[in-house]
């Protein structure tokens, strides 16, 4: 062999393996983490110190009990760990997420999941100032008393999510409908929606219709989007994220002038407004997420998909490591998912991606 054919096999064998530890990165983040993960209800206040955890019991929480329910994912290993405040979305319940809050805590997450309400209506000004409270009582330190042993929260990095209308809560939240006493670190809104329609929206409506520049977020967003979301399971009901106050509409609002915050677009294309849900959803409530939105299937690879691009951002935004999104930004067919819109923006440059 001459020395430029040794060199050109070093080459070869050298792009291969720096493809191959790219896309396992990108990989790495769909499936479970490292961490084992406790997952606790906390509604009561009590003691700090001392005592077992239980799986999925009630627990008391710290001094000053927290301003709603919560269920609360967190890595077992001691440490101190961002956090990710998780809004529900509309008359349904924090637990039916419980295995997507275990993907995202898995890889080192502590993920908080109030219930906003039991029943509501209309208007979503009540959950804005409830999860805004929720914020405050963990910048306070309310959550010490129920994570795992050795786990601490960083109140310094929390990052927001939503799904549905809470991913409209989660953006009224990053666009300062309410006072928060620290600045979220990112804001993940998954398949946002802004009430029943254009000129039907819920109060206080975020959508303004006039185009990009109109929602000022100042934390890097990432928005999330279903490609059966906008069409209807049948023909007596309505579509679950109504085309024009969906996913596109947020994305498409978000400021795009100098000095935005970076922004980043995904569209899920064979599956629906639920499809991230737990696989089994009990309950009226369950069945009913199943029963009224479009569904592309089974619903673990859309909780994979949502769960590890979640995380991807996180990494990157929040813990500065970027080499998870940059893997699925550079190679998306690694995604468990189809995806028929992949968008960034401010990164350095804008790069839009049509699969």
């Amino acid at each position: 062999m001459t020395i430029a054919s040794a060199l050109l096999v070093f080459l070869l064998a050298h792009c291969l393996l720096l493809n191959r530890c790219m896309g396992s990165e990108a990989v790495g983040v769909f499936g479970d983490g490292r961490h084992g993960v406790s997952l606790t209800r906390v509604e009561a206040p009590s003691r700090c110190g001392g005592g077992g955890r239980t799986s999925l019991s009630s627990r008391p929480g710290a001094s000053t009990p927290p301003p709603k329910p919560l269920l609360v994912a967190a890595p077992c290993e001691a440490g101190e760990y961002p956090v990710l405040v998780f809004l529900h979305g509309y008359l349904v319940v924090n637990s039916s997420y419980s295995q997507l809050f275990q993907h995202v805590a898995s890889h080192g997450f502590i993920v908080v999941a109030p219930q906003l309400y039991t029943i509501s209506g209309p208007d979503t000004t009540e959950e804005i100032s409830a999860a805004a409270a929720v914020i405050s009582w963990l910048a306070g330190g309310g959550l010490s008393c129920s994570l795992p042993p050795g786990v601490r929260a960083d109140a310094t990095k929390v990052s927001v999510s939503g799904h549905s209308r809470g991913g409209k809560v989660a953006f009224a939240l990053a666009l300062g409908h309410a006072k928060l006493p620290l600045r979220l670190a990112a804001l993940v809104a998954v398949d946002p929606v802004d009430g029943m329609g254009v000129g039907r929206q819920t109060p206080p409506p975020i959508l303004t219709g006039r185009g990009a520049g109109s929602l000022r977020v100042a934390a890097p967003a990432m928005v999330i989007g279903t490609g059966l979301g906008e069409l209807p399971r049948g023909p007596l009901l309505p579509p679950c994220a109504p085309r024009g106050v969906s996913h596109a509409e947020f994305y498409g609002e978000l400021d795009r002038g100098g000095g935005a915050a970076a922004a980043c677009h995904m569209v899920a294309r064979d599956y629906g407004h639920t499809d991230m849900m737990d696989d089994d959803t009990p309950g009226a409530r369950g069945m009913l997420t199943r029963a009224i939105c479009r569904s592309g299937g089974a619903r673990e690879p859309m909780r994979r998909f949502v769960g590890g691009a979640t995380v991807a951002f996180l990494n990157k935004w929040v813990g500065g490591d970027g080499e998870a999104l940059d893997g699925i930004r550079e190679r998306p067919e690694q995604a468990p998912v189809a995806l028929s819109v992949m968008e960034f923006l401010g990164d350095d440059e804008a790069v839009a991606q049509i699969a």
